[in-house]
C-alpha cells in the first residue's frame, strides 16, 4: 500500500466523522483477500471499535457494486432479525455510513475503503473441532438461506462473475491443458485425466438450473466456519460475516463449500494423502444443521441435490488449483513449486472418498429431508 496507513486512518476519521480520540489501530483477522484493521476510539470512559478494510480490486473489480449488494442484503437481514425479536446490532454485520451518505471512502489512488461496526464479545474459529461445530455452522448458514429466501436474487450484482460456473471453468481448464504455458502438464497427467473424465460433474449445477430444476437463491459462497461470529457467552452462532461473495447462486453450492472445507480430516495442502478423508460424522452434523436452519425453504429437489453440491464444489476447487498450477501459479499464493498440485491432490482425494461413500451420503440426506 503506497499511501501510509496512518494517513488513511486520519482521513477516514474525518470522512466518517468519528468522535473521540483515536487510541490505536492495528492489523486484524487472518483474511487473505482484503487488508483489515481494527480502529479503537475513546470518548470519555467509552470505547468505540470499528473494522476498516481496503477492498481488493484484483479480486473484486467493482467495489461499488459489492458495497451496494452488502448494504441491501444487510438491511434485509436486519429487518428479519428485528421481526423475529432478535438484536440486529449483534446478529447482522453493519456497514457504517459516512457523513456524505456513502458507504465507502475512495482514496487518491482509486482504492476503496469501508468501515463496519465491531461486534463485541464474539469469537471465530478457523476449523471445526467436533461434529457439534459443524452442526452450529450448518444451522447458521441454513438460517442465512431462510432469512434471504424472499430476497430477489437477480437484483444483486455478481461480485465475481462466473464464480461457481463450473462448466466455464472446465472449458477454460481444457484450454489451459492444451496451451501448457508453464510446461507442467507432463508432471500431472493423472490429475488432468481425473478432471477430464468427470465432465458431467462440471455441468451438473448449471445444467440443472437451465432445465428449471433448481432456483436461483441469494447465497453466501464462502461458507467456512471462520465466517461466523460465535457468541462468547452462549457458544452459539451469532452473525454471518464476510459478505463480499453474497450474490445469486445455488443452495447446493453453499452446502457443498462447507462440506469441502469442514468435513475434510486434513489441511487443504496436506501432502500425505493417507491423512485426507471425508469425515461422515462431520458431514452428517452439517447436513442436519443446514436443513434445520433452512426451515423448509428448500424445495425437495434442492435437498436431493445437496450431495452433488459437495461433490461438485470439491471437484471445482480441484480444477481451480490445477488450472493455476498449469498456468505457473498466477492466482493462489504458493510456498513452493508443487503447492498448487498438492492442493489439487487433496481435493481429488476428497472427491474419490465422496464417490466411494455415495450411498451412505444419499441415505443421510434422505434421513434429514
Amino acid at each position: 500500500m503506497s499511501i501510509p496507513i496512518e494517513t488513511i486512518v486520519s482521513r477516514i476519521t474525518d470522512y466518517y466523522g468519528f468522535e473521540g480520540e483515536l487510541k490505536s489501530f492495528f492489523p486484524f483477522g487472518n483474511g487473505h483477500i482484503n487488508d483489515t484493521f481494527l480502529l479503537v476510539y475513546r470518548q470519555g470512559e467509552k470505547e468505540n471499535r470499528v473494522v476498516l478494510q481496503k477492498i481488493n480490486k484484483y479480486v473484486f473489480h467493482h467495489p461499488d457494486e459489492l458495497m451496494e449488494n452488502g448494504v441491501a442484503v444487510t438491511a434485509h437481514l436486519r429487518k428479519k432479525v428485528a421481526e423475529a425479536g432478535g438484536d440486529p446490532e449483534r446478529e447482522v454485520l453493519r456497514f457504517i455510513q459516512a457523513k456524505n451518505g456513502m458507504y465507502y471512502y475512495l482514496d487518491d489512488e482509486e482504492e476503496y475503503w469501508r468501515i463496519s461496526a465491531y461486534i463485541d464479545h464474539t469469537v471465530s474459529h478457523d476449523v471445526a473441532a467436533s461434529p457439534e461445530d459443524m452442526y452450529t455452522t450448518g444451522l447458521a448458514f441454513g438460517h442465512f438461506q431462510s432469512q434471504l429466501f424472499d430476497y430477489p436474487a437477480k437484483t444483486l450484482y455478481d461480485t465475481i462473475p462466473g464464480f461457481h460456473d463450473t462448466r466455464s471453468r472446465f472449458a477454460r481448464f481444457q484450454k489451459v491443458v492444451a496451451d501448457d504455458v508453464a510446461g507442467r502438464a507432463a508432471s500431472c497427467r493423472d490429475e488432468i485425466a481425473f478432471i477430464l473424465e468427470r465432465e458431467t460433474l462440471a455441468r451438473y449445477s448449471m445444467d440443472s438450473y437451465d432445465r428449471g430444476e433448481i432456483p436461483l437463491r441469494v447465497t453466501h459462497n464462502d461458507t467456512k466456519l471462520n465466517n461466523l461470529l460465535i457468541d462468547e457467552a452462549s457458544g452459539k452462532a451469532l452473525c454471518v460475516i464476510d459478505l463480499d461473495t453474497v450474490m445469486p447462486g445455488f443452495s447446493m453450492n453453499d452446502f457443498g463449500d462447507a462440506i469441502r472445507s469442514g468435513a475434510c480430516t486434513a489441511a487443504e495442502d496436506e501432502p500425505d494423502l493417507s491423512l485426507v478423508h471425508c469425515d461422515l460424522a462431520f458431514y452428517e452434523a452439517f447436513t442436519r444443521g443446514f436443513i434445520e436452519g433452512c426451515a423448509g425453504r428448500l424445495t425437495p429437489h434442492e435437498i436431493e441435490t445437496l450431495p452433488m453440491g459437495a461433490l461438485g464444489i470439491t471437484y471445482e476447487q480441484a480444477i481451480r488449483f490445477l488450472t493455476d498450477y498449469l498456468e505457473g501459479d498466477v492466482y493462489y499464493k504458493t510456498a513452493y513449486d508443487l503447492h498448487n498440485l498438492v492442493r489439487t491432490r487433496t481435493q481429488i482425494k476428497m472427491v474419490q472418498e465422496m464417490e466411494e461413500k455415495w450411498d451412505e451420503i444419499c441415505a443421510m440426506i434422505r434421513r434429514y429431508a
